[in-house]
């Protein structure tokens, strides 16, 4: 691809936190033509109206099209839809040859019978699950170069996935001994009016939610499983703080009997992230905060062995707009059409 090709797009469900993010990287991306944008909250109204704060707009506005409408206006369909909508999309779009990036899980999980126990709804295209690729850059690159239709992680997943995938795959920790407590911003819960999210119950704040079952459980189970080649069981609990975007994932893990030394095992970091630019293994005096990734496509991760307990911990903090949810998507992008993974992601 030259400098001067573009790959026109179309960013289905603009509307929200994660299409609004969409919007602003993929407008400043080199490589990027984009030519439709939808929602049915905002039809009619100018990109600009919505993105204010960015200086250069292309000229469109938000239409409310149906799947069949949409099909020829793009090469390439990023969907910012909700779990359920995304796959009235994807079908036809994947009929006509289209390369989809699907933010929703439709497609995360390989399992139907799974998706309907924690999604409550039978899944709407199980015939298309073994053909999607889980798009975690760091782990998938090689499937992500020749899939056309990447199912890009939740957030979530994404921070505790690019923990533990290390320690996973150099088997220093047992597989049925892992404690996940995450910590999400306000902006994970979606741009919804709900009570439970509105200032006055949030502010000065936290709590726990969807105990011991959230619905990304599964997809963190399922992807572990692949890396440690072997079923993986872990305890998650999900809490919301009062922040608007920012993840912090803490990772405690029983160690396995070959265990190695916390310099070692920085080092077994270092190394398997050796060819992954956003990814950051922080040296032993550094712990992770959201604030030095916020707005980034990046992921800060800390390493530390407490010998008391025999247990590893493992602490990562990622923006769940950014790194969780719309960059990676575009990090996903430019791998699929061999592009390197920093294009217009230099944030």
């Amino acid at each position: 691809m030259t400098s001067k090709e573009k790959i026109s797009v179309a960013v289905v469900g603009a509307s929200g936190y994660t299409g609004e993010e969409l919007l602003r990287v993929l407008i400043d991306h080199p490589q990027v033509s984009l030519s439709a944008i939808t929602s049915r909250q905002l039809e009619g109204k100018h990109l600009s109206e919505v993105l204010s704060r960015t200086q250069r707009v292309p000229d469109l506005s938000f239409k409310n099209l149906s799947p069949k409408q949409i099909t020829d206006r793009a090469e390439v369909f990023f969907l910012a839809l909700p779990h359920g909508v995304s796959s009235e999309f994807v079908l036809p779009l994947h009929a006509a040859g289209k390369t989809i990036f699907d933010l929703s899980a439709d497609f995360r999980l390989a399992d139907a019978e799974t998706y309907q126990e924690f999604y409550n709804k039978t899944h709407p295209a199980p015939e298309l699950l073994a053909q999607a690729t889980y798009g975690s850059p760091e782990i998938n690159p090689d499937q992500i170069e020749s899939s056309n239709l990447i199912a890009c992680p939740g957030c979530y997943p994404t921070s505790v996935l690019l923990a533990l995938a290390p320690a996973l795959k150099n088997k220093l920790i047992k597989t049925n001994d892992i404690t996940i407590n995450s910590l999400s911003g306000v902006s994970g819960a979606g741009k919804k009016a709900a009570t439970e999210f509105s200032f006055c119950e949030i502010n000065e704040s936290m709590k726990p939610y969807s105990v011991p079952k959230h619905r990304h459980l599964p997809e963190i189970e399922q992807e572990l499983s692949l890396i440690a080649k072997e079923r993986v069981q872990v305890t998650f609990v999900p809490h919301l703080v009062p922040v608007h975007r920012g993840m912090l994932s803490t990772v405690v893990a029983g160690s396995s009997q070959n265990f190695p030394d916390e310099i070692k095992v920085r080092k077994l970091y270092q190394e398997f992230y050796k060819a992954s630019p956003f990814v950051k293994i922080l040296t032993s005096d550094q712990l992770p905060e959201t604030k030095n990734v916020v707005q980034t496509n990046s992921c800060h991760i800390a390493i530390k062995y407490n010998t008391r307990t025999d247990k590893l911990i493992i602490m990562s903090a990622i923006d769940n707009l950014g790194k969780g949810a719309a960059t990676q998507a575009v990090q996903c992008f430019n791998i699929r059409f061999g592009l390197t993974s920093q294009e217009g992601l230099a944030l």
